[in-house]
């Protein structure tokens, strides 16, 4: 069975769910363009395309970093810069640490059933939505999104060498 870490690292401040992609970049500024972890960037023209071993998202309004496998070990990049502070939108914010948590989860099948609930899920990118607004059918649309929530997951097990 394969085991997995994750790091997630929960900052004190709030942002804005849409404020993500500032601080996805301020992160990256503070850390440099050689870690490719961080942005999935080989070069100005080239991308890493592998299911992305640090996220940044919200959890309750907090900006959070997940850093799965890899990306744990990746991270001190970031945490070893004696200045946390992040220019984000229009301000400068003092980042202080919240809530740390490492887990290691062990990968693997079951025989029997789930029930899951997906929270804020960008399903799709400006491609894929022109394609999903062109099915007609609720059925289709259905079908069209498990595919990618298929993908996604085969991505995600693809990534950790699962």
């Amino acid at each position: 069975m394969k085991k997995i870490r994750l790091l997630t690292v929960t900052f004190d401040t709030q942002i804005k769910s849409w404020e993500i992609p500032a601080f996805r970049g301020a992160i990256i500024s503070k850390v440099g363009t050689g870690g490719v972890l961080f942005h999935n960037h080989l070069s100005d023209t080239q991308f890493n395309y592998r299911y992305p071993l640090i996220q940044y998202k919200t959890i309750a309004g907090k900006p959070t970093i997940q850093c799965l496998e890899y990306g744990v070990d990746e991270i001190h990049k970031f945490f070893e810069n004696s200045d946390w502070s992040l220019r984000i939108s229009d301000r400068t914010l003092d980042m202080k640490i919240d809530q740390l948590n490492l887990n290691t989860f062990t990968m693997q099948v079951w025989d029997k059933k789930f029930q899951y609930s997906i929270q804020n899920w960008i399903a799709l990118n400006t491609e894929n939505f022109a394609e999903y607004q062109k099915l007609e059918g609720i059925a289709d649309r259905m079908k069209f999104l498990e595919g990618k929530l298929t993908a996604n997951i085969i991505s995600f097990a693809k990534g950790i060498d699962w």
